[in-house]
């Protein structure tokens, strides 16, 4: 009988982890489990025009409202000179944003919150009225997703890593200004 090593528990070069995985796991990599295997959520914010600004991922089973402070953070506007810093005016967002928390949030920041009610709570016991005409221009986030998801290599989530998918997300955000400032008769 011949054994490559005399241990049963196989090389000691490999135990443990393998290199460049330091604390890499499905959590902090934004994947999520879900009925259709691994998922992962893109959380955008963008103007009124539909430029993106920023995303944020989280896996695939957490709630959107979860991430909302950290796109707001990383969000960062500031005017000409020795101006104050530029905050929008109002956010849109969809149920699954409709939190006191966040109205409290927004109101605190200077935003005014445009996130309808839920059916079964009581509309009149909130901070802000729901402006109707504000709420229809969220299509313009639903167009930016639509677009997001024509770009091949984002939809599927070829990337393992977190940090690599990121990447190829601002990646088609960068493409998606390069068109915009590009003159019509140059592009291919």
């Amino acid at each position: 009988m011949c054994r490559r090593h005399s241990c049963p528990g196989g090389p000691l070069c490999r135990r443990g982890q393998k290199r460049g995985s330091e604390g890499s796991n499905a959590s902090n990599e934004a994947l999520g489990r879900s009925r259709g295997g691994f998922s992962t959520k893109i959380h955008l914010l963008c103007d009124s025009h539909g430029h993106p600004l920023t995303a944020v991922l989280s896996p695939g089973q957490s709630h959107e409202s979860k991430s909302l402070s950290e796109v707001m953070k990383q969000v960062d506007v500031h005017g000409t000179g020795d101006s104050i810093p530029i905050v929008p005016a109002k956010l849109a967002g969809d149920k699954g944003y409709r939190y006191d928390w966040i109205d409290k949030w927004l109101i605190d920041e200077g935003i005014t919150p445009v996130i309808p009610s839920k059916q079964n709570e009581d509309r009149t016991a909130r901070p802000v009225e729901f402006d109707k005409p504000s709420y229809r221009k969220r299509a313009i986030i639903e167009q930016l997703i639509g677009w997001l998801k024509e770009c091949r290599r984002v939809a599927t989530r070829y990337e393992k890593l977190a940090r690599h998918y990121l990447s190829m997300v601002k990646l088609s955000m960068i493409g998606r200004y390069l068109r915009l400032i590009a003159p019509a008769d140059s592009r291919v």
